[in-house]
């Protein structure tokens, strides 16, 4: 294989799609799309969902205050949804013209989009400011995921039944599921 160096401002940042849900000071339910998410290892077995965000957003704002949101995974049916979300700005008012059903968190005080497959609820215990952006450091208190999915163990999730959003700069879907770590141990590339 040859490759060819290109100017950094290229992204190849392979993300998931999520919507996340926060609630106003009025108690209205805000949602916004972001795809700067991740996890990170934390003391123990436990692992925290970091999430990062731009600019002055009302969502942002909204994390900020109460230390909650809740992070809907977007699957490809949701896409309508997500672009509403995106192109609507919170400081504008409620977005509420595409009909939407929404749930509290089963844990915490936070709005759940009814139609997302794998909901975390997640309360932030640190935050890290770098320029324009905040990182959330959150522990995740709840995750509510779609019933058709069962998993034997902690890496058992069959994306494909997800049909989750993959988001690098345009959108993108999975084809299907490869194997398990250790599967492909021994043969040649």
């Amino acid at each position: 294989m040859k490759r060819r160096s290109v100017n950094p401002v290229y992204s190849m940042c392979v993300q998931p799609a999520f919507i996340i849900g926060t609630n106003n000071e009025d108690g209205s339910c805000n949602f916004a799309p972001i795809t700067w998410i991740s996890v990170t290892h934390e003391e123990g077995d436990g692992y925290l969902l970091v999430i990062s965000m731009f600019g002055t957003k009302k969502t942002k704002q909204n994390v900020i205050r109460t230390g909650l949101f809740s992070a809907n995974l977007v699957s490809t049916s949701m896409l309508p949804l997500m672009d509403y979300f995106g192109s609507r700005s919170g400081r504008d008012g409620e977005k509420n013209d595409i009909p939407c059903g929404v749930s509290g968190g089963a844990v915490l005080d936070v709005p759940v989009l009814d139609v997302s497959p794998w909901v975390y609820e997640c309360e932030v215990v640190k935050s890290v400011e770098t320029g324009d952006s905040t990182t959330f450091f959150c522990r995740i208190r709840n995750i509510q995921i779609d019933e058709r999915l069962s998993c034997e163990d902690i890496f058992d999730v069959d994306l494909t039944v997800l049909d989750p959003v993959i988001y690098s700069g345009r959108y993108h879907s999975l084809g299907k599921m490869l194997g398990k770590i250790g599967d492909f141990a021994g043969k040649s590339c």
